[in-house]
């Protein structure tokens, strides 16, 4: 009697956007799929900063990694830590358990990156993922509690300076939301300090805001943040950060709450597998995704680069790691069932989008453009619809029409351990 055939093994590195498509493309095909990630949620990336800016929860924009996928049986989730992979022995090493793999799917992602100077980190926490969002949310709010008890003036000050690093699509959310919060929802919530007070400073190293996008459109976002207070400082590049601020050549701002949106770097995949990569550490890819000299090996997302039709990297978007993920997904399929492969990856660019505040936004798809409320409105339905889950759609929809109408954010909550309420900073010392 014939034994059955064994099922190949598709292991899937990273619950991201990139991950789960892939994951989903592979559903109808005869594989084992192992799905790990570190952690138990996939989080959507684009509304961090609402929950950083107290607007939604952290259930509002994640969701558990197997809730997702529990009606895909060929799927096994792991939550673990990738500490390596063998690729003479074709094994992931994690820190629960080794897997083995016919496939190999890298969609790891990015993390902040300090340009060298990581130890930054502690005093300008990135926005990537849940607990920095909340990490901010804490420092944020704290700042408020803190000066509405200090005596000295110049602390007070200190206390309600936010500096905003990077001045992309997260630092003008980043900067709008945080002016909003200040000159708003907080105004009358005190009594010894005036949150319209504060100083919220965007500072980006480049000529513009939104690079990416249009010049008209970078100096509509200037003009609107600046509408709102917000101090908008370009060709300012950061030279030293701290626990009590940011030093800015010979500048200094002092600051108690700093948020890093100022660059992203590639998880250590391309170290893993040995891997020709960029600048930035993303993997060099071929055209069907897959690692140069290692077919069974496939990089996508953030953890991949390859250029465009025009020649350009596609950019570390959702949108761009979804469409690597479901490509990636469909090649192994067509390799398993022998069937022939899809023609090379060709990235379809929807367009970018950025809000700024609570009624304005830009939005540049191919020659559709809009800014304003209008903007706005738009923006509100794409991020709506890509959320994942009825539940999630209507929460969020309700959380902004009542942002919207009363000016109050619901989720201001601090977390705070025993004994830490001194200060919204980490505790070290300048010099310490």
């Amino acid at each position: 009697m014939l034994r059955p055939l064994r099922r190949p093994q598709v292991v899937i590195v990273g619950a991201g956007f990139g991950g789960l498509q892939a994951a989903k493309a592979l559903a109808s095909t005869p594989v084992n799929i192992v799905l790990v990630d570190t952690h138990n949620h996939h989080c959507f990336q684009p509304l961090l900063y609402q929950v950083a800016t107290a607007a939604l929860s952290p259930a509002d924009v994640a969701w558990p990694i197997r809730a997702i996928v529990r009606a895909q049986k060929n799927v096994r989730v792991i939550m673990a830590q990738v500490t390596g992979v063998d690729v003479q022995a074709r094994r992931v090493h994690t820190s629960e358990i080794d897997l083995p793999y016919d496939y190999l799917v890298l969609a790891t992602g990015s993390t902040h990156s300090y340009f060298g100077h990581d130890d930054w980190a502690p005093f300008a926490p990135g926005l990537k993922h849940i607990a920095d969002a909340t990490e901010i949310r804490r420092r944020f709010l704290l700042a408020f509690e803190r000066a509405e008890v200090v005596e000295d003036e110049a602390e007070r000050t200190r206390l309600l300076t936010f500096v905003i690093v990077g001045g992309g699509a997260t630092g003008v959310e980043m900067a709008g939301a945080i002016a909003e919060v200040a000159r708003r929802t907080l105004r009358h919530d005190f009594r010894r300090i005036d949150p319209r007070k504060s100083r919220i400073i965007l500072l980006e190293a480049g000529p513009r805001l939104l690079p990416s996008f249009p010049e008209h459109l970078s100096d509509y976002a200037t003009r609107s943040l600046q509408s709102m207070g917000v101090q908008v400082e370009l060709n300012r590049t950061v030279t030293g950060c701290d626990a009590q601020g940011v030093s800015l050549g010979g500048d200094r701002i002092e600051a108690a709450t700093v948020v890093w949106a100022a660059g992203v770097v590639a998880s250590p995949a391309a170290q893993w597998i040995g891997a020709e990569h960029d600048r930035a550490g993303r993997v060099k890819v071929n055209a069907d995704l897959s690692v140069a000299g290692r077919p069974e090996i496939f990089a996508v997302g953030d953890t991949a680069t390859i250029a465009d039709r025009d020649g350009k990297p596609v950019p570390g978007i959702a949108p761009a790691a979804k469409q690597m993920g479901t490509y990636a997904g469909k090649v192994i399929a067509a390799r398993v069932l022998g069937q022939t492969a899809p023609p090379p990856f060709a990235y379809r660019h929807l367009g970018e989008l950025a809000t700024i505040g609570r009624k304005s936004a830009v939005v540049k798809l191919g020659f559709f453009q809009l800014t304003g409320f209008l903007g706005w409105l738009f923006w509100s339905a794409i991020h709506i619809y890509f959320l994942i889950g009825l539940r999630n759609r209507f929460v969020v929809a309700v959380n902004w029409l009542w942002s919207y109408m009363t000016f109050q954010r619901g989720a201001r909550l601090i977390g705070i351990a025993p004994g830490s309420l001194r200060s919204p900073s980490p505790p070290l010392r300048r010099g310490g």
